[in-house]
């Protein structure tokens, strides 16, 4: 039995009668098509890879299965009764990390410093914050260079490291992922969540048990005593193992075997629409472009091309025969219920190859040219489909698209390093706030900001808007900027958005859970049919 949501919200797993399972209740083996990056909590901020992270690692704060905010690591949080600008974290007491250490609050400042530091893919979660001090064993202060509201929101995902175990093996530092540089941290983990690592074969198995001396023993369901992970890319190879009972859970059912998942006897099917927007983002800034064949300069950056472009691409088209329906077309940059989305903002222009022919001529590329599109195989739902129906559609206005897909793990790295002109990415929301899309995605890159914007934009004004979302507390003042924000990265469309995503889980009927619209599965919360 097949659950759709067209809206955001957590929804209870359909099951029918329990069948004969070849691992026991306890054991729960999970597939999806990614594996993680790394090991290291503060070098990737990426879905596969934080999903993992959760399991063996705790924030402070997390959002449940449901999107609800709820104590982790820290108890409660308010701001300081004496200033404003900052935050008081009263800790958990009685919790160790898997090696035994005992957590206290100088492992939140050294964790918060170091997912602070240059080579964290979290830094911009706390560009606001101004030091962190240990104010007693288990009383955490955050300063922030102004009131800021919206700190508890993005500490959700940043995982609390023992500062010990860290200096013992070597591994204070964050990890360089863009740069290939591997480390103790990117291999092994010491957390203080559910479930410690036992074994791991990048791309190959992970294995985790339950944590026995875990502080949530009792507070949550705790059914799964042995998680055994394996990466499928291949999406044949993947739902067959949910079929055949090697795997009982896998989060990514592809489109084409919906069906033969929902109605396969003691298989569970849920369809959610997901928190994350897919979308094609273009290199503006340079002068000229490395993977085109126009010399000394630079198409994309002719904002009628970039038009054409997003009049080019056939949103309806992709959902009807790419996406088989499971997307959801989108002209914004954000999905619905993030705050600063509008219906308005998320009308998508019609479907005009002979507009976006005159566009191109107008731009003076009325004979077209040249490029190079790159875009993962492994990470979005079809994504190397999107991409192949892009280079179609975009081949009737003259632009030839020489397609280059490659797995996640060698393309992100392209869009970091800039070395990208043309690509493919997918942006969830964690803090449900405009302000996360713009601080990673718009924002100039550099001091702390702007980590994943490969278009080389620049926007000095911007920045400053940008920036001032992080301490305004007049709530519509702060919407009338966000507003404003979007206002201008319509007009200047370096991102040609193309659909939110549509999540899909199958599951075995022994096993019950909720979809998280974040994709964000922690199987503490999970519980035996």
């Amino acid at each position: 039995m097949t659950t759709r949501f067209a809206a955001f919200g957590a929804a209870l797993l359909a099951t029918s009668a329990l069948t004969a399972a070849a691992a026991s209740a306890e054991t729960l083996r999970w597939a999806r098509a990614s594996e993680a990056l790394t090991l290291d909590p503060h070098s990737q901020n990426e879905g596969p890879t934080t999903t993992l992270m959760h399991q063996i690692y705790e924030p402070l704060i997390v959002r449940n299965m449901e999107g609800v905010m709820e104590p982790a690591l820290a108890l409660s949080w308010e701001p300081s009764a004496d200033d404003p600008n900052v935050w008081v974290f009263q800790l958990r007491e009685g919790v160790t990390y898997h090696g035994g250490e005992t957590f206290d609050s100088e492992d939140v400042v050294f964790s918060l410093d170091r997912a602070r530091s240059e080579t964290s893919n979290f830094k911009e979660l706390l560009t606001g914050v101004v030091e962190v001090r240990a104010a007693g064993p288990y009383t955490v202060e955050i300063v922030t260079d102004g009131p800021n509201p919206l700190l508890p929101n993005n500490l959700t995902n940043i995982m609390m490291m023992d500062a010990g175990w860290a200096a013992a093996n070597g591994a204070e530092a964050v990890q360089d992922y863009a740069a290939g540089e591997d480390t103790f941290a990117a291999r092994n983990a010491n957390g203080t969540g559910p479930f410690i690592l036992q074994s791991r074969e990048a791309d190959v198995r992970t294995v985790m048990t339950q944590n026995p001396d875990y502080w949530g023993i009792g507070t949550f369901p705790m059914a799964v005593t042995e998680l055994i992970f394996t990466p499928i890319q291949n999406p044949a190879t993947r739902v067959a193992a949910l079929l055949t009972g090697e795997v009982d859970f896998i989060q990514d059912v592809p489109v084409q075997d919906l069906a033969r998942v929902d109605e396969a006897d003691g298989i569970g099917l849920a369809t959610a629409a997901q928190n994350r927007n897919i979308f094609f983002g273009m290199n503006v800034g340079d002068a000229d472009l490395t993977l085109d064949n126009v010399e000394g300069a630079n198409p994309l950056a002719d904002v009628r091309v970039r038009q054409a472009i997003n009049i080019a691409v056939n949103r309806e088209a992709i959902q009807q025969v790419v996406m088989r329906g499971q997307s959801d077309p989108s002209g914004a940059m954000l999905p619905p219920p993030v705050n600063g989305w509008t219906e308005a903002l998320d009308a998508y222009p019609a479907y005009d190859v002979e507009a976006a022919r005159a566009l191109m001529a107008e731009a003076g590329y009325a004979d077209g040219f040249s490029i190079q599109l790159d875009c993962p195989n492994d990470r979005y739902v079809n994504d190397e489909g999107i991409c192949q129906a892009a280079v179609g559609m975009l081949a009737q206005i003259g632009i030839t698209v020489n397609l280059s897909a490659t797995p996640r793990a060698q393309h992100f790295p392209l869009i970091a390093n800039l070395q990208t002109d043309f690509y493919l990415l997918g942006w969830g929301v964690p803090t449900y706030d405009s302000e996360y899309v713009f601080n990673f995605l718009y924002h100039t890159l550099g001091d702390g900001r702007g980590s994943w914007n490969g278009t080389r934009y620049s926007n000095p004004e911007m920045d400053a808007m940008i920036q001032s979302l992080t301490s305004n507390t007049d709530l519509e003042a702060r919407n009338q900027t966000i507003a404003d924000l979007w206002a201008m990265a319509s007009e200047e469309l370096i991102y040609i958005p193309i659909h939110n995503q549509v999540l899909n889980w199958g599951i075995s009927d022994d096993w019950l859970t909720v979809v998280d619209a974040d994709d964000s599965v922690m199987f503490k919360y999970f519980d035996a049919n």
